[in-house]
């Protein structure tokens, strides 16, 4: 018979080699003598000191227990009467003690809870550590602590039972992708926002594929490709990774999963070979499988984890509505923004062209100010101004020689001055310039020909040190001295590189 058609409780008498006193219990004492009625299993019930039974009574009620006896005869009484025994439930409230390694922990079911303990050496010798939520198989002795009254099972083994082993086995797989890289955070890659194809990979008659399907009609229009596949069952896994492979090249965003169920009815999303398909899948993949609080190896594989199918569609399906009222929007605020740059560029030009106007009325009096100065330096240098200018020193010269001079001195020199006017206007101001002009031009020829600025148009030229001395020697000269070349047209800024006095000394040159 298997462990799982064992009879509740084992009748058989305690084994020789028993265990107990390994446990940390005190050895079992003999059974004392139980109800006068035959042995019923009961203990007497304690009479209390103030109601003695009868003398010469023989009955139950003849002896007074003290806690710790009827403790003890309960727990003498459970452990002999029960014996070993398996158990199945689910860890609650698992601890362990930090200095005697002592395992405590709580066994329950639907609607039973038993307290157990589990000693440090048969601890230390178990392949997986408990934890709270592992559904296990624990064989043991049923006992009383006698320090709290408490009813306990002490475990001696345990193995896992049903979803424990898979659990087990989760765990295992989890932690050996953990270290190979296939949850790194880093490889994960973002949903495109706004996919063209949205690939499913799950059972075409289940629930998710609906759910799916229905959320996106109400978000936008988009396309899908559906592959069907077993999501349950030792079939499942290929037909996914099938499923992933196909709609891979075909799609930008894969949604992989299916509705809520137990452990075992995921479990084909926990296999190794779908983690890996989805590791390796080209495009952004969406784990979605189960519900909220359900996790398996894909959602740890995938790049986004999605609480429930209806979820991913919300995920990967962008709300076009929303999307419609944001375009808007934007739209209306680019208007509104235009139209304030168009305004404010219109003020900064009519500014501009306000301080321009004002600029070129003020350059305009500035300049019809200084026209009309040269303007009248121009008819000051004119020859009739110059005449009228002389004329009028004539006169006032002429006014202070007549208060001066007798009368009779200044009338025949009157009558000479009258007569030089006279002639004088005869022959105009052009008849007296003209030869001055002539005059005028020779004598700039000339200068002209003597100019050096003629003498620098046929290939010489001017050297000066920046103070404006001219270089007629080079010994008037050091190494890396500036100076300033006056060329017919324009000047240059040179550095001497070098000296090379000549022998034969310049005409010009003193002797020392």
């Amino acid at each position: 018979m298997s462990s799982r058609e064992k009879p509740p409780f084992d009748l058989t008498p305690p084994r020789a080699d028993d265990p107990q006193a390994q446990l940390g219990f005190p050895p079992r004492r003999p059974p004392e003598t139980l109800a006068a009625s035959g042995g019923s299993g009961a203990l007497a019930p304690p009479v209390s000191p103030r109601t003695p039974s009868p003398p010469g009574g023989g009955g139950p009620l003849s002896r007074i227990y003290t806690v710790t006896e009827a403790v003890s005869r309960a727990r003498d009484l459970l452990e002999t009467q029960l014996g070993e025994i398996w158990l199945e439930g689910e860890i609650e409230s698992f601890k362990r003690h930090a200095t005697s390694g002592h395992c405590y922990f709580d066994l329950k079911d639907a609607k039973g809870k038993v307290s157990a303990v589990l000693w440090k050496g048969v601890a230390n010798t178990l392949r997986t550590p408990l934890r709270d939520g592992m559904k296990i198989q624990a064989r043991g002795r049923f006992t009383i602590y006698e320090g709290q009254g408490r009813f306990q099972i002490v475990v001696s083994e345990v193995r896992l039972s049903g979803e424990g082993e898979l659990a087990q086995r989760f765990e295992e797989l989890k932690a050996r992708l953990a270290r190979e890289g296939l949850f790194d955070p880093a490889r994960k890659r973002p949903l495109p926002r706004f996919p063209l194809v949205i690939g499913v990979a799950t059972s075409a008659s289940g629930a998710a594929l609906f759910d799916i399907l229905r959320v996106a009609k109400g978000r936008g229009r988009l396309r899908f490709l559906i592959a069907h596949c077993a999501v349950q069952g030792t079939e499942a896994p290929p037909q996914i990774v099938e499923a992933i492979s196909r709609l891979a090249p075909h799609v930008d965003v894969l949604i992989v999963g299916r509705g809520g169920g137990s452990l075992a009815d995921l479990w084909a999303f926990n296999d190794e070979r779908v983690a890996r398909a989805i590791y390796t899948c080209p495009v952004p993949v969406v784990s979605a499988v189960g519900h909220e609080v359900d996790f398996t190896i894909a959602d740890f594989v995938a790049d986004v984890r999605a609480a429930t199918p209806s979820n991913a569609a919300e995920i990967c399906v962008p709300d076009f509505t929303a999307l419609e009222d944001e375009q808007a929007d934007l739209e209306e605020r680019l208007l509104r923004a235009g139209r304030r740059m168009i305004s404010d560029a219109r003020q900064r030009l009519d500014s501009e062209q306000s301080k321009s106007q004002r600029t070129i009325a003020r350059y305009l009096v500035l300049f019809r100010k200084r026209l009309a100065e040269h303007d009248a330096r121009l008819q000051l240098q004119h020859p009739r101004a110059r005449l009228r200018g002389d004329r009028s020193q004539l006169d006032d010269l002429a006014r202070r020689l007549q208060r001066l001079l007798p009368e009779r001195t200044l009338v025949p020199r009157r009558t000479a001055l009258l007569a030089l006017q006279q002639r004088l206007f005869r022959l105009g101001p052009e008849r007296v310039l003209a030869p001055r002009a002539q005059e005028l031009g020779a004598l700039s020829a000339k200068l002209d020909a003597l100019s050096p600025l003629k003498v620098l148009g046929r290939g010489f030229a001017l050297v000066r040190t920046p103070a404006g001395a001219v270089i007629q020697d080079a010994t008037q000269a050091a190494v890396g001295d500036p100076l300033a070349i006056t060329l017919a047209k324009g000047q240059l800024t040179v550095r001497v590189e070098a000296l090379h006095p000549s022998a034969t000394p310049h005409p010009s040159a003193r002797p020392k």
